[in-house]
This record gives C-alpha cells, structure tokens and sequence, in this order.
C-alpha cells in the first residue's frame, strides 16, 4: 500500500513543479516586457514632463523630476514661432504621399523582378540592396544637384519623389522575396482565364499581398515623418519646412530653451505615436501575414 501511494504522489509533485516552472516563466517575462515598456515610453514621458514645466521649475529641479507647475506657454510659443500647422500640414502631406508612391514603386518593380521575371533580376536585387547600404549623407550631394537641374528645388513634390525612391528600395527587396515564392499555378490558371499581366496584379496578386503592402506604408510613413537632412538641404523657404526640420531650430550655438525643446519633441513625436496606435492592428496582422508567407 505505502509503495502504490509513492507512486501516486510522482506524478503530483512533477505536475506541480512543471506548472511551477510555468508560472515563474511567465512572471520573468512579463517582467522583462514591462521593463522595455518602461524603456520605450521614458522618452515620451520625459518630453511630456518637461513640455509643462516652467523654466524656473527645470532649472532648480532638473529634467528628471516629476513637474511641479503646468504651463503651456512652452507648446503654444513653439507652435505660434515655427507656424506649428503649416509645418504639421506639410509633414502629413510629404509622408503620406510617400507612403502610398513608396508602395507602388516598390510593387511595380518586385512584381517585375519576383513574377515577370525580367532578365537580371537577381542582379538588380543586388545593386537594390546595396542602394540600401549607402548613407543617406553621401547622396545629398547629389540628389541636390539632380533637384536643381530638374526645377524642384525648395518644392514639396521634390522630396516626395526623392523619399519614394528611397524608400522603394527596402520595399522591392522585400516584396520580391515575397513575390519569388508566388504559387505560379495561380499565374497560369488566371492567364488560362484570359487575364493580363495588369489584371493578375491587381486581382491576384495585390489581394494576397495588402496585409504587407499596409505595413510597407506604415514604416514608410513614420521614416519619412522623423527624416530631418534632406528635408534640411531641399526645403529652404520656412512655408515648405517639416515638423523635424522646425524642431530642428530651436537650439542655436548660444541660446537653448529646455522647455520649448521638449515641447517641440513632444509635437513631433505625437503623430506618429497616434499613428501607430490607430494602425498598430493592421501592422500586427501585416507582420504575422508576411512571416506566413
């Protein structure tokens, strides 16, 4: 009997070790996630702490401390000084156009690489992937020059193209890997049905590709929206500007205002943080759909 009862009791105690095991593996890592939570948000906190400070307030308790006045005379000088919406207007325009142009570049020219087939293709992924490699400092030179001769200099539209391209390299590289795999019976079938090359790539291969296409346009958006150098050079008349660029006039060799800096960060950083949230489900579906593939 007392050799029956310590066999019973195995079982119990391995299943109470592993669920043990489980639930201190479990506490670990929602541990370590709170902690890169914590890391994540310090800065937007941080910027939201010192955005309603007053300067008397930051200067005897420093950038860490918990504010002890309100005041947003920081936010609303910065927004009146920089004419805060115009260069919010065109931030938006400039990455949302950049975004969906971007897209289509990147489609057009993985569709040709990965489906058509076109003759070099792995060559062309190479030289894409180098493009990616290059810094961006070493192409202002010349895509300022390029901008002059072509009459867009100082012009919206100029940067939209400029960052399109920029941006299409990463999206070809990628989709192309996508589009190598493509199930080519499919291809067949809907050539068989008599669709065109146009047709399967809006009615085939598009529908099965949107959940990547949606998180190229997310990441292509919130790139171009903290891109602050060619901006810098192309964009020269304050009515063109962006929002990185006018929190990047704050700071001069003499004079810095603490507050106002943080209250420019903070402006900067919360569009793309609503962003992100209103699409943070279509870029989670997007990233898990793409892993799939």
């Amino acid at each position: 009997m007392a050799h029956s009862t310590t066999q019973a009791t195995r079982p119990a105690a391995g299943h109470a070790r592993r669920t043990f095991s489980r639930g201190l593996g479990s506490i670990l890592v929602l541990v370590v996630s709170l902690a890169f939570l914590a890391a994540v948000l310090f800065p937007f906190l941080l910027a939201v702490f010192n955005a309603v400070k007053t300067g008397v307030d930051y200067s005897l308790h420093g950038p860490l401390a918990f504010p002890q006045s309100f005041d947003l005379g920081g936010l609303v000088a910065f927004w009146s000084e920089v004419d805060f919406t115009r260069k919010l207007a065109n931030s938006v325009i400039v990455s949302g156009c950049v975004a969906v142009g971007g897209v289509l570049l990147s489609l057009f020219s993985a569709y040709a690489i990965g489906i058509g087939r076109v003759r070099g293709g792995p060559i062309l992924l190479f030289v894409i992937m180098l493009s990616i490699m290059v810094p961006q400092e070493s192409l202002v030179y010349p895509i300022y020059y390029a901008s002059k001769a072509a009459g867009l200099y100082n012009s919206l539209v100029g940067v939209i193209i400029v960052f399109s391209v920029l941006q299409s390299a990463f999206g070809t590289y990628l989709l192309s890997s996508v589009l190598a795999t493509f199930p080519h019976e499919i291809i067949e079938a809907s050539q068989i049905d008599g669709a065109n090359w146009w047709q399967i790539l809006w009615l085939v291969v598009v529908p099965v590709l949107r959940p990547i296409l949606a998180v190229l346009a997310t990441f292509f958006f919130i790139w171009t929206w903290n891109e602050f150098l060619i901006p810098l050079v192309l964009l020269v008349s304050n009515d063109n500007q962006t929002v990185s660029v006018a929190m990047g006039v704050l700071k001069g060799q003499y004079t810095s205002d603490p507050t106002r800096i943080a209250a420019a960060s903070l402006l900067g950083m919360a569009p793309t943080v609503v962003f992100f949230l209103l699409f943070q489900r279509t870029l989670t579906r997007g990233v898990v759909v793409g892993a799939v593939k």
